[in-house]
């Protein structure tokens, strides 16, 4: 049995070790390599940045914990960037399983870094149920659909909710979701009330979307991991992504070279049949 024989009976448990191997190496020792920046990555930060300091900024946890790979560190990139401007960051979800609990999570980590306190610098909104009516009268009056915060605070006690009533005090929108929330965020909250909207989508949701940034309904996407990962360099806060996308890049690496050898494997013993015939 030669060496392409050997190879087409390769034990799987090999295989899946090698991958396991590819995935974990790179989370520990850092390869660096090369990630483009898409434009519409660009031009998200580029709109977030444009804003002035001090800003208002609506910043959505709408995503699953089955999820937080791909959409997690697109939260905390953004929030590298909001704090480190000044922004007042108001966050809610329509997520009732895991939403909360991942935002207030997420707010409490990157408030911590930055120093910022809780009703004067940021505040967590929490769940709603009947997102279409919470999106809705939203546009008239917050309190009026979130009574009290994520705590039970009532809004009228936070320093940072006495000066935003509805849409009109808030500057611009960050959705981060794995669903389809965001068309409604678009087509109620951007068509209505005009306020720019950035989104952050799990990778196979985003192909969708890019049209809603080209047509200027969106200012900006990010797509999965990488879209992540761009953010994370457009910030300079190097984080989960940029290590993952460094696992991700090796595993494709390793597929595309047992296809290239499977294939060559399965010629040799083709051409030895035919051979023999």
């Amino acid at each position: 049995m030669n060496f392409w024989e050997k190879l087409g009976k390769l034990d799987r448990r090999l295989v899946y070790s090698m991958v396991a191997v590819t995935v974990i190496i790179p989370l520990f020792v850092p390869l660096n390599l090369p990630i483009d920046i898409t434009p519409e990555a660009r031009e998200l930060y580029n709109s977030v940045e444009a804003l002035p300091d001090s800003s208002v900024v609506l910043l959505t946890f709408d995503y699953y914990a089955s999820t937080v790979a791909e959409t997690e560190p697109m939260s905390i990139a953004v929030l590298n960037q909001l704090f480190r401007k000044n922004m007042k960051v108001i966050t809610m979800t329509t997520i009732p399983l895991g939403g909360p609990t991942i935002a207030q999570n997420v707010m409490k980590m990157m408030a911590a870094k930055y120093g910022k306190k809780y009703g004067i610098d940021y505040v967590n909104l929490g769940y709603k149920a009947n997102y279409t009516a919470v999106l809705k009268g939203m546009g008239v009056s917050i309190a009026s659909i979130y009574p009290t915060d994520q705590n039970g605070t009532p809004l009228s006690q936070l320093p940072l909710m006495q000066h935003v009533k509805n849409y009109g005090d808030i500057s611009y929108i960050f959705v981060v979701a794995d669903n389809a929330i965001l068309d409604y965020w678009i087509s109620i909250v951007n068509a209505q009330y005009q306020i720019p909207i950035g989104a952050g989508t799990t990778a196979v949701m985003a192909p969708k979307y890019y049209s809603y940034v080209q047509s200027g309904q969106m200012t900006g996407l990010l797509g999965g991991m990488k879209g992540a990962a761009e953010y994370e360099l457009l910030v300079h806060a190097k984080g989960k992504a940029v290590l993952g996308m460094n696992s991700q890049s090796m595993v494709h690496l390793l597929i595309i070279a047992f296809v290239i050898l499977g294939n060559v494997a399965l010629f040799t013993s083709r051409r030895k049949v035919h051979a023999n015939v």
